[in-house]
């Protein structure tokens, strides 16, 4: 019985690769029969690309679903349908982001590219035999599948388990739609010891359809990333000369990330941290994904301008020249054509906006006289004002001087006038719109890079304790050193370090205005940053734990709003905590009075955080 292969490929993509290849160009659908499609290396690579151009269609679903949910991002009056429902909560079947059409396409897709893998190239199977490119590629699909089981799972709450011989998005509609077992038309065994083939042809197989939960989904596929890829990650620039086709590509630290983020997801917090940390204390002479000078300051925003193998891990590249485009602008952008149905809120603002670097507090260790010594200043305009949100005004941004005289007219009291400067402005999401053209339309997007890493290990060390010789050590120092300066890494570490605020110049100079715990944590007014109160955690080392998470997540907010993760990093707080009212709260703040109580009420239920799409 032969199967035919459909899937989205490129002419072009079966010819020598040439400097300027990009990974996915004009798709067009194609039924090619196996045995006439995987004939030389060039075929596996179209197909491999193919599979890449699957990927990239969920990136808009997975920024929407993971943004719109939190609490940094509102409808503006020009919301279409679908995204009303998902703000409010009340999704809709029919709503195209509620849909799992697309990740059952790139699994069953998956599925099927690794099983003529195992039958043309058994030795991907063997453990012990020599690398090739064929391991790398294989291990790139199982890191796709298990990469799109997992978002999956976070966004629905349960899935149904794809099994592995369904390997057309037919099949997969016809078992999902089946109302008992279902017979599979075909099944293929192949011997686990690469070469002796155990090949069963034209045997129905039946089926049953079971519904994984969260815990079940990361059970099983941080097991198979870890006993069936020998490799990941093919290098492609040994033919086109870019080295950004490395982090374009699922790779061995896109992996582990994924693995980090799949045991941190479940509160495994050791097993995170072990693969995070082969992220960023890699054994590579580069130190690659150590937070240095090279994004310093203003530089910081040049993330958002290339692909970079210092900060990216993994990013879907978009280039409008090969009709690589997505919807971003669209949805952010206020500039005609483009609709504004999206904007920050303003908390998101505010976390930019009330930001405030080299200041100092007089007595610090004496509570009830404590108050500001040296001022200071308002506004983080490295990753805020001008790249991640603006103030638009006939469709021009306001000038940044204005914003930057507009926080120190505020925090001397003079709200009139502040107000003024960005009078009849919109407030816009602008980090897809940053250095390009109204019609460009091809911002990338990145599912994992080095900051996140390093927010994520911080998150871990705030908990984190091991015993060493006997004595219980717990690890938050590490986590402030992640957050503010670098210091966790070797003095003869290659490159001096930063750490994610002083990359762009926070809480470097003065220990106060660091993102660290003492036993006073002071109260700040965001406005004028005077104290108002403080807390004495003396004698309360979880509550100590609990501001520095809060630290990281506030610190996340700034480095990486609109990229995603927002919702499931509420999420993993409120599970750790165990309190909903913690996620509740935090999302229902930007609804309006009445609504916001609705919302809080509906999300103190967890079953109300998924998408409950397969009831």
């Amino acid at each position: 019985m032969e199967k035919l292969f459909s899937t989205t490929l490129l002419i072009l993509s079966l010819t020598i690769p040439t400097a300027c290849e990009k990974f996915f160009l004009p798709e067009q659908e194609i039924a090619i029969t196996e045995d006439r499609l995987y004939d030389d290396w060039y075929e596996y690579r179209a197909v491999e690309m193919g599979l890449y151009s699957i990927q990239s269609e969920l990136v808009e679903q997975i920024m929407v679903l993971g943004e719109l949910r939190a609490d940094l991002l509102q409808i503006t009056e020009h919301a279409d349908a679908d995204l009303i429902e998902i703000y409010n909560f009340n999704i809709s079947r029919e709503n195209p982001y509620a849909s799992p059409a697309t990740f059952f396409k790139l699994i069953s897709a998956c599925n099927n590219f690794i099983r003529v893998l195992e039958k043309n190239h058994p030795e991907v199977l063997d453990t012990e035999s020599l690398v090739t490119n064929y391991d790398r590629l294989y291990g790139e699909v199982i890191c796709m599948r298990a990469w799109a089981n997992f978002n999956a799972v976070r966004i629905y709450g349960k899935i149904p388990f794809i099994h592995e011989s369904l390997t057309t998005i037919e099949e997969v509609n016809d078992f999902l739609n089946s109302s008992g077992p279902y017979m599979d038309s075909l099944d293929i065994t192949f011997g686990r010891n690469g070469y002796n083939n155990d090949t069963a042809f034209n045997t129905p197989i039946p089926l049953d359809k079971q519904y994984f939960d969260e815990k079940l989904i990361i059970d099983y596929f941080t097991n198979e990333l870890k006993t069936r890829v020998k490799a990941v990650g093919v290098n492609h620039s040994i033919n086109n000369n870019d080295e950004t086709w490395e982090v374009t590509t699922w790779n061995t630290y896109a992996m582990n990330t994924l693995l980090g983020l799949m045991y941190l997801t479940e509160g495994d917090l050791l097993q995170a941290a072990a693969h995070f940390e082969q992220v960023i204390y890699n054994n590579s002479l580069t130190y690659r994904y150590q937070l240095d000078r090279t994004f310093r300051d203003r530089n910081w925003r040049a993330i958002f301008n290339n692909i970079d193998v210092r900060e990216h891990i993994l990013t879907t590249d978009f280039n409008k020249g090969s009709y690589q485009k997505n919807h971003f602008q669209y949805l952010f952008d206020n500039r005609a054509p483009h609709k504004y149905m999206l904007k920050p809120t303003r908390k998101a603002i505010d976390f930019w906006e009330t930001l405030w670097d080299d200041y100092t507090i007089d007595a610090y260790n004496v509570p009830q006289e404590a108050k500001i010594g040296l001022e200071g200043r308002p506004g983080d305009f490295h990753r805020g004002y001008g790249v991640s949100y603006s103030y638009n005004r006939n469709e021009v941004p306001v000038d940044e001087t204005d914003i930057q005289e507009m926080l120190v007219l505020k925090s001397k009291g003079d709200i009139r006038s502040s107000s003024l400067l960005v009078r009849d402005a919109d407030t816009v999401v602008w980090k897809y719109s940053w250095n390009k053209k109204i019609y460009d339309e091809d911002a990338d997007f990145i599912f994992y890079r080095a900051a996140s890493v390093h927010l994520w290990l911080a998150e871990i060390y705030s908990y984190l304790a091991i015993v060493q010789n006997g004595i219980l050590r717990e690890s938050t120092p590490t986590a402030e050193a992640l957050l503010n300066d670098g210091s966790n890494y070797s003095l003869s570490s290659a490159r001096v370090q930063l750490g994610v605020r002083g990359r762009v110049g926070f809480g470097g100079k003065f220990w106060e205005d660091g993102a660290r715990i003492g036993n006073y944590i002071y109260i700040h007014d965001p406005v004028t940053n005077k104290i108002t109160g403080y807390r004495d955690l003396t004698s309360d080392f979880y509550e100590k734990q609990k501001v520095l998470e809060q630290f990281v997540l506030d610190e996340r907010a700034r480095e990486l709003a609109f990229e995603g993760e927002r919702f499931y990093d509420l999420v993993r707080v409120a599970r750790r905590r165990e309190d909903p009212a913690y996620l509740a709260g935090e999302i229902s703040e930007k609804y309006p009075p009445g609504k916001r109580e609705q919302i809080y009420n509906l999300l103190l239920n967890e079953e109300n955080w998924y998408i409950h799409y397969f009831e």
